[in-house]
């Protein structure tokens, strides 16, 4: 420490070091504290050193005393913290009118900081003398210099700072996380703010395509005497399209044995979509009888009953296949979970389309009972036979329309079962190439590793106990050649 050198003032860093709370004055006859902080710039060493110099001085050689920086416990490298050392009055100087300044040196003897000015006195007896009671003897009295009295309050004070800043700390800790939870909860309302948008968005889309499907079924429900006509033909395909369908169900039942448990609730989600069908027909028929009653003429009804009446006989006998065949197809259905999957996304689509269809019927069903008023009016003049007839006809082309709407609802799953047996089929067939390939490159290994060991066998046997263990090349993959010999493929 004596060969350190002062170095100029422009080298000095002031901002790494503070000195905080120096006095002008200071009493020699009690123990001066010395108060300073550390910044983040500042690297702290335990061979920092903090002198008392005299204004004036040209060297570090020339300090009065000096003490070692020291730091509280559990600071960390590059932490801004509060220090505090202290200078016995055993040695501090003599009073006088003398200036003097603390001078913070680091390990390497640069001068880090400064302090103002200070002085040493020494207190005047009367003047500078306090009298106190103690505090367990109210009667009795000690006098104390003031220096003490002070430098006692003014620890005080000291440590009330601390604590205060320590708060200050804290509080602005806690308002760094309050705002930063309160970014977070900003951002997490906004992503669910525009997770709502997208589905908003999505609904829309999807009343827009109902709407439009509405609009298509209406459409075909004015087509529908000319559809009536294709009946038989269509029975025909059908037919077809179900045997078809069989031989494919058929062919993947080895596969989906393990999802039979799932039938129960396959067939429940059928039947309430057959169900839910039957009341959206039944209330199509409603309301077209109530529109076409009064359509329909005398002599034309009596032809048209007569037509109808054979038109049913033979739509009850297609009914009664269909139903068949969706009984059947519903058996089946419920073994793969793919289609489970499938018919419960139908199920809800068709949820949405019942609902939204609900409101149009109701809408139709303000604007038809105004056209009841009205027909009711005219049928009034009308007579009882030709309302019963009429009634009769319109009867008879409702069951048709329910049995179409069946029949058209069976060909949409029919198709979708063909495609979701299409792609099975194709994983399957993909899954056996794999398998294939696999196994015939293990069976290139093989043949290569005999080939290998019947050369060594024509230079040296094999030893008895390596010939014992060997394994048949026919066992290396008993499950590739089961599934190579399995039927199914």
């Amino acid at each position: 420490m004596s060969q350190h050198t002062k170095l100029p003032d422009n080298m000095e860093n002031q901002s790494a070091v503070v000195f905080r709370n120096v006095g002008q004055l200071y009493f020699s006859q009690t123990r001066v504290e010395c108060h300073y902080s550390l910044t983040s710039d500042h690297q702290w060493s335990n061979k920092d050193w903090i002198g008392i110099f005299e204004m004036g001085w040209t060297s570090l050689k020339k300090y009065y005393t000096y003490t070692w920086a020291v730091v509280p416990e559990g600071y960390t490298e590059g932490a801004s913290v509060n220090c505090c050392v202290l200078f016995h009055a055993c040695y501090l100087p003599r009073p006088g009118t003398v200036e003097y300044q603390f001078v913070y040196v680091d390990k390497m003897g640069h001068v880090c900081t400064r302090s103002r000015p200070f002085t040493f006195n020494a207190p005047k007896p009367l003047e500078e003398l306090e009298t106190l009671k103690e505090e367990q003897d109210e009667e009795l009295l000690l006098v104390i210099p003031r220096a003490q009295l002070l430098q006692s309050r003014l620890e005080e004070c000291l440590k009330k700072q601390m604590d205060l800043e320590r708060g200050l700390e804290e509080a602005k800790q806690e308002a760094d996380d309050e705002r930063n939870k309160s970014r977070r909860l900003k951002m997490e309302w906004e992503n669910e703010r525009e997770a709502m948008k997208e589905e908003m968005t999505e609904l829309r889309e999807n009343l827009r395509h109902t709407c439009d499907m509405l609009e298509k079924m209406e459409g075909k429900h004015q087509d529908a005497r000319c559809s009536q006509e294709s009946l038989t033909s269509q029975r025909s395909k059908l037919m077809a399209d179900k045997t078809e369908c069989e031989q494919r169900i058929k062919d993947l039942e080895d596969e989906v044995k393990g999802l039979t448990e799932r039938k129960e609730e396959g067939k429940v989600e059928l039947e309430r979509k057959v169900e839910r069908l039957k009341k959206m027909s039944s209330q199509m028929k409603h309301n077209e009888e109530k529109r076409k009653t009064l359509q329909v003429e005398v002599d034309a009804g009596l032809a048209e009953v007569r037509g109808l009446q054979e038109r049913l006989e033979a739509s009850e006998h297609v009914n009664e296949c269909l139903r068949r065949e969706l009984r059947e197809l519903s058996t089946h259905q419920a073994h793969t979970h793919t289609e489970l999957h499938q018919a419960r996304l139908q199920v809800a689509q068709l949820s949405l389309q019942l609902s939204e269809e609900n409101l149009v019927l109701r809408e139709e069903r303000a604007s038809w009972a105004l056209e009841r008023e009205a027909n009711k009016q005219a049928a009034e003049a009308a007579n009882k036979k030709i309302q019963e007839l009429s009634c009769e006809v319109q009867r008879k082309e409702d069951w048709l329309q329910e049995e179409r709407v069946e029949r058209e609802k069976l060909e949409v799953e029919l198709g979708r079962e063909r495609d979701q047996q299409r792609v099975l089929l194709s994983e399957a067939n993909q899954e056996l190439q794999e398998l294939k390939a696999s196994l015939r490159k293990v069976q290139t290994e093989r043949e290569e590793q005999q080939l290998q060991t019947q050369d060594k066998m024509m230079w040296a046997g094999p030893p008895a106990e390596e010939q014992k263990q060997r394994r048949p090349p026919e066992l290396i993959h008993p499950v590739l050649s089961e599934l190579t010999d399995s039927p199914m493929w």
